[in-house]
């Protein structure tokens, strides 16, 4: 029997339609954002040509501290002005080391159509990292462990906009501080087949994170192909430690990038003035990017830092000033006019759940990383609390609005203009574009359809639950974890990176972070 279909029962299908198009998972990853966006650079040719004859001064007159006796000898053989621990460099030395470094890195993962670039005006989005708590599923704060970093390895797999699985997205505290970077960087490897970071923790921990990645890609491949990032903090001001340094050089010897990032607390270890900050932060990293090239010629390395501002009330570190947003803007200036690959933090705050106040300062950080051009966009997922904890509800947010700001970051398109014009003389005036044969074959990918952001009638919203969005984002966190598929691994290279584990942790004792007997 032929069935009538009503009007009605159309569009009760058409709502269905769309209600499914918006909610169904779609786990391909984004390619690599090339930005068409025009970028905001506040400074003129003549300012960033004062901060960086600041820089250069600050390295000759004052010098940077390098404790590590190694670094020292490096430095002297390559013809700097060493005084005890400090190391004066001439602007000449400086400026002749840092052309060497490459202006844009392709990052290759295991799965080949998973390996993404930056540089230039490509960037990509990596989770938080270093959490000493997480909010679960359930939204509670508590202390995480191995299987919570796996679930976020899970996430971050699974997420479009993250390109990669990072590393120590959380702390796992049931496993001795001195074993945790052997399980970590498996675990990133394991559950995620995109890019991941691995442990600078020290110079030994990052030799058994390359010798790792040496199992899995093969020794060779390293040498010439960058497979893994590492980072490497300074302690403004000017001063770079051993263990820092140490993991630089393990890093560098086999022609893997590190994110040189000088640790900035504006006001408390820098002067309390945006310009004259970012003066300080640049000369840090380019002594830092000049010894990566002392170590190894045409070796990739990134221009990092992390920037927070000082609260004069409390003391505490603030994200999501706008002080931070020019400094952004600034250092994007300054990488580019070096030409080098740079990083900065992103959807940064101090809130300490999912609240108007996490989402003001995220949005505001995203935006302003977004329009300064960076190239590895760091902490894209989950951090809250100063970084304190990594939030299940607030990772599934976060990639979402990166996701969102991936699309309006690549611009204007173009590609059917004459064919949408023709559709206006089609449809006339007062008449409709729903069921026009462009619209028909564009409205997926017309514009964008959020799948945590709630946009429908009250009286909907109400009869679905009234579901917050920390409750739609945990229900869609649960849904994924459910749905998740690990990717493939050879099944001898995973017996070769657990074999491995298992010889290094017969040989390092497990320790606490008392050096203590775990």
């Amino acid at each position: 029997m032929n069935e009538t279909v009503t009007p009605d029962a159309k569009r009760r299908g058409g709502r269905r339609e769309r209600r499914d198009l918006r909610t169904r998972p779609d786990h391909a990853m984004l390619p690599t954002l090339a930005g068409q966006l025009p970028l905001t650079e506040p400074m003129d040719q003549e300012q960033i040509e004062r901060i960086d004859a600041a820089s250069l001064d600050i390295l000759e007159e004052v010098g940077v501290v390098f404790r590590d006796d190694i670094a020292l000898e490096d430095w002297r053989k390559a013809g700097a002005d060493v005084r005890g621990e400090r190391v004066h460099l001439d602007r000449g030395l400086v400026k002749s080391l840092i052309k060497t470094i490459p202006s844009e890195i392709t990052l290759h993962a295991r799965n080949p159509e998973k390996t993404v670039a930056l540089g230039g005006r490509q960037s990509i989005f990596i989770p938080m990292t270093g959490a000493p708590y997480l909010r679960d599923l359930e939204d509670v704060r508590r202390s995480p462990t191995l299987d919570d970093l796996a679930t976020f390895h899970k996430l971050a797999h699974m997420l479009p906009a993250m390109h990669s699985s990072a590393h120590h997205i959380v702390e796992p505290m049931d496993h001795p501080i001195s074993h945790r970077h052997l399980r970590i960087t498996h675990s990133s490897m394991l559950y995620s087949d995109k890019t991941f970071m691995g442990m600078t923790t020290s110079g030994q921990n990052a030799e058994d994170v390359l010798d790792m990645c040496a199992i899995l890609f093969g020794e060779e491949y390293l040498e010439t192909h960058a497979v893994v990032t590492g980072n490497c903090n300074g302690n403004s001001p000017l001063v770079w430690d051993e263990t820092m340094l140490s993991a630089m050089r393990a890093f560098n010897r086999r022609n893997q990038p590190v994110l040189c990032s000088p640790f900035v607390l504006g006001g408390a270890n820098t002067p309390a003035s945006t310009v004259p900050t970012v003066a300080q932060l640049n000369a840090e990293a380019l002594s830092a990017l000049a010894y990566t090239q002392v170590i190894r010629p045409g070796c990739p390395a990134i221009y990092g830092h992390y920037l927070s501002t000082v609260s004069m009330q409390s003391g505490a570190p603030m994200a999501g000033t706008p002080e931070i947003s020019l400094m952004n803007f600034m250092i994007g200036q300054m990488a580019r006019h070096y030409g080098i690959p740079w990083r900065t933090s992103n959807t940064l705050g101090g809130a300490k759940t999912l609240d108007a106040q996490s989402g003001y300062e995220s949005a505001t950080t995203l935006m302003a990383v977004l329009l300064s051009g960076a190239n590895y966009i760091w902490h894209s997922a989950g951090w809250n609390e100063a970084g304190m904890h990594c939030s299940i509800a607030k990772f599934i947010v976060d990639a979402e609005q990166c996701a969102m700001g991936y699309r309006m970051a690549e611009g204007l398109k173009w590609d059917d203009f004459d064919e949408a014009l023709a559709a206006v003389r089609d449809i006339g005036p007062g008449g409709h574009y729903l069921g026009h044969p462009h619209t028909q074959e564009k409205f997926q990918q017309a514009f964008f359809m959020p799948k945590l952001f709630d946009n429908n009638s009250f009286e909907q919203w109400v009869a679905e639950g009234s579901k917050d969005v920390t409750e739609r984002a945990l229900a869609t966190a649960k849904s994924m974890l459910d749905s998740y598929e690990q990717p493939p691994m050879d099944a001898a290279t995973d017996e070769a990176l657990r074999d491995y584990i298992a010889r290094r942790e017969r040989e390092i004792p497990a320790m606490d972070s008392l050096n203590q007997e775990f």
